[in-house]
């Protein structure tokens, strides 16, 4: 167990940033730790991968790779999969779930593939234990087995994790299409926020939402580990020991930084809606960093900076099905009564009534956020822009987005510019520095 090929996925445009955290938590590097498209690549020890499993951030899962092996029709893969020492890993009393991915698969069915593997399984403990094979449970399984498929490879990974890693254990409050925890660790992670040796910098999310972003800021100003409050799979497993497991989480729970008493926030986040700022304090109370965050409701297009002297503004704004009407954006007609706004199920909603009321069924579905007068969001962010660089000069502010020409919109040039994913999405984090000055002119007939 002290030479085990690990393999950690994430999303795409996090590699890089995973590779570093890996490193800083285990201290490999050179050929021990590999960036690969979707994840990295570690050869660790077991104790490596329940470190992972308690610290990590940034990835999805913390996998061990069991086989790799050609293949070119099912019976190869229940061939691979039988010659696996499974009972080393888990004994027949725990339920099973085999899952396959694929690239170029020649196969016609993934699903029989999984049933081929699955039966292999079960065949070698039918063999070893004497009849007996473990259930298959589908839905809340105790081991996970994955396959992937390549043109002519086949890899098979045993799951350490269980739930995938963003499920911290203190998100029970949450409104639509709340950004996952590990995605937002990206974003503070690309942002360079917790990378200086120096005093951590104020920062702000003004579209705070059920508060993911400012809580994992929190924690990480905090040094608390992100797996701290969940149960894993290995717990379950053959190598494990309670004993080794115990001392792994009393060394975290020890190195755990409390803020002195009355010392000012470091972290702040707001939104328009009141709800939303509750179910933020909410979480933050469970995820034991409640006294390091201000949360506040307010419009994000007219809340003032939370403190002076400048900060970082790291914020994954509403778009797509998440632009709702709200706030000052909400009392200003709409450009054209064909404006109007994406809704779950391929419908639409009116985007607004006179005077800016929300159709009761809108509200109902999505609360109250900051929204736009355009489908793509424009005359929101655009009043967005204006705001900062009247008010936030010496900020910087981080922005996940799929629209790739939201800096046109918001008339700034953005500084940097790092592709991430947002589940489908294909994203980028814009960095746009606030310094007080004009805004840009809008482009018309005769400009340049």
């Amino acid at each position: 167990m002290n030479q085990l090929q690990l393999f950690l996925p994430c999303a795409a445009g996090v590699e890089d940033y995973l590779a570093h955290e890996v490193h800083t938590l285990t201290g490999l590097m050179g050929e021990d730790l590999l960036t690969r498209r979707g994840g990295v690549m570690a050869r660790a020890s077991w104790r490596d991968a329940m470190r992972l499993n308690l610290h990590c951030r940034l990835a999805q899962r913390v996998l061990v790779q069991l086989s790799y092996t050609d293949y070119r029709n099912e019976q190869d893969l229940y061939r691979a999969a039988s010659e696996v020492a499974w009972e080393i890993w888990f004994t027949p009393k725990q339920s099973i779930k085999v899952e396959v991915t694929a690239q170029h698969s020649p196969l016609t069915s993934l699903n029989f593939a999984a049933l081929k593997i699955k039966d292999a399984v079960c065949d070698r403990f039918r063999d070893k234990a004497h009849g007996v094979r473990p259930d298959v449970n589908t839905q809340w399984p105790d081991v996970r087995i994955y396959a992937h498929l390549t043109t002519d490879s086949c890899s098979l990974y045993i799951d350490t994790s269980g739930e995938p890693l963003f499920k911290r254990g203190w998100r029970e409050d949450k409104g639509d299409a709340p950004l996952k925890e590990t995605l937002a660790a990206a974003m503070i992670a690309a942002s360079g926020w917790a990378d200086g040796e120096d005093d951590l910098q104020p920062l702000y999310d003004p579209c705070c939402g059920s508060g993911t972003i400012a809580i994992e800021a929190a924690q990480i100003a905090c040094n608390i580990a992100p797996g701290s409050l969940r149960r894993f799979a290995f717990e379950k497993y053959v190598p494990f020991q309670p004993h080794v497991w115990a001392a792994i989480k009393q060394e975290a729970a020890d190195a755990v930084v409390k803020p002195a008493p009355g010392q000012k926030a470091l972290i702040y986040g707001s939104d328009v809606s009141h709800r939303m700022v509750d179910f933020a304090q909410r979480n933050a109370e469970r995820a034991g960093v409640a006294d390091v965050i201000e949360f506040r409701g307010g419009d994000a297009l007219q809340r003032m900076p939370p403190i002076e002297g400048g900060g970082v503004m790291v914020l994954n704004p509403p778009y797509g099905e998440r632009i709702e009407v709200g706030g000052v954006a909400a009392r200003v007609p709409p450009r054209s009564a064909a404006a109007r706004v994406a809704a779950p199920q391929g419908g639409e909603f009116p985007l607004g009534r006179p005077g800016g009321e929300l159709p009761q069924q809108f509200e109902a579905r999505f609360g109250a956020r900051e929204a736009a007068q355009t489908e793509d969001g424009g005359e929101f962010f655009s009043q967005l822009a204006t705001h900062w660089k009247k008010n936030f000069s010496g900020w910087t502010a981080w922005v996940l987005t799929p629209d790739l020409k939201l800096p046109g919109k918001m008339r700034l040039k953005e500084s940097r510019r790092v592709p991430m994913w947002n589940g489908p999405l294909e994203c980028r984090l814009f960095k746009f520095d606030m310094v007080a000055g004009k805004m840009a002119p809008k482009a018309g007939k005769g400009a340049p």
